[in-house]
């Protein structure tokens, strides 16, 4: 491999490198949920960017009691919907000057009920915390989840 071939593969590496780095500074991709209370796996998440605004999405629900549940607790067009395939986070962006994103809200279908929502990530962008709030982010229940992908 000549001196121009090889600086090539490294530009192309460091490139690729870099691609990869950016995807794990955003929420962005499929996160396993755990529950704050029980800290049980309950479902796989993926969140998705629209333009710079998030959304997540249930993709799958871990215990296989539960694949057919529906949201009858929830009080808007969600009501008696599947969990499964449920958009849970909407209208998220990143939030100027601060390591997280919010503005959004989160949907929890067990009790049907929406809280505004705040997430930042840890871990080198392995966990993401997940904070549902009503008011002020003090006042609420923080989840963390785990990258799966």
């Amino acid at each position: 491999m000549n001196h121009d071939t090889r600086q090539l593969v490294a530009a192309l590496g460091l490139g690729l490198f870099a691609v990869l780095a950016q995807a794990q500074a955003t929420p962005v991709g499929l996160w396993k949920t755990i529950d704050d209370e029980t800290k049980q796996e309950k479902s796989f998440v993926r969140i998705v960017d629209g333009g710079g605004v998030l959304a997540g999405k249930v993709e799958k629900v871990l215990d296989p009691t539960k694949q057919d549940e529906k949201c009858d607790k929830c009080t808007d067009a969600r009501k008696d919907q599947p969990k499964l395939g449920m958009t849970i986070i909407e209208g998220v962006k990143k939030h100027a000057d601060e390591p997280y994103w919010d503005g959004g809200t989160i949907l929890d279908p067990n009790n049907g009920k929406v809280y505004k929502v705040r997430m930042k990530l840890d871990d080198g962008g392995r966990r993401l915390e997940v904070r549902g709030y009503i008011g002020m982010p003090l006042l609420g229940r923080t989840q963390t989840w785990v990258r799966v992908e």
